[in-house]
């Protein structure tokens, strides 16, 4: 996957974001934060996590934990397959994957395809939302991937983030 910069759109506020899967539901994430991109494999459990902590997996010498954000988000149903992926996100000082059901494409959003997102109740903290995405007839929820991973909630280690 390789995406062009346009210095211009990003002087003009211009945003790129990762877009993926879970459910019906479209979100997006800075790709800044995106280390790489890998195939679902069963991580090593670990005991006493939450539901949503899959596991750890060894990469590249770097244990990393794996959260399935379907679980994470309460969605009806979270089948392995083979769209499945681990989105390797690097976060400040700490790596995590996130297991998504597909990745979609990087957009480039300006300033005015973004919108602040409705004070709703929702399985994400609204912190954690940074607005909603329009494309055409295309709408992402736009995550501020830090915050939600570093939430208390999140059951990792919110000192590395």
């Amino acid at each position: 996957m390789s995406a062009v910069i346009d210095r211009e759109a990003v002087a003009a506020g211009a945003r790129e974001y990762l877009t993926f899967r879970l459910g019906e539901e479209e979100y997006g994430i800075d790709i800044l934060k995106v280390q790489e991109i890998r195939g679902y494999e069963p991580p090593t459990r670990i005991a006493h996590a939450p539901a949503f902590i899959k596991g750890v997996t060894n990469l590249r010498g770097t244990i990393v934990p794996i959260v399935d954000m379907r679980l994470r988000f309460a969605c009806a149903k979270a089948e392995y397959d083979s769209f499945t992926v681990v989105i390797i996100l690097n976060l400040k000082s700490r790596v995590v994957g996130i297991v998504v059901d597909s990745v979609s494409d990087v957009l480039e959003l300006s300033s005015e395809q973004e919108r602040s997102a409705p004070d709703i109740e929702s399985a994400i903290d609204p912190h954690c939302i940074r607005g909603l995405g329009s494309v055409g007839e295309r709408m992402l929820i736009l995550l501020d991937i830090e915050k939600l991973m570093s939430g208390a909630d999140m059951g990792l280690a919110a000192t590395d983030l």
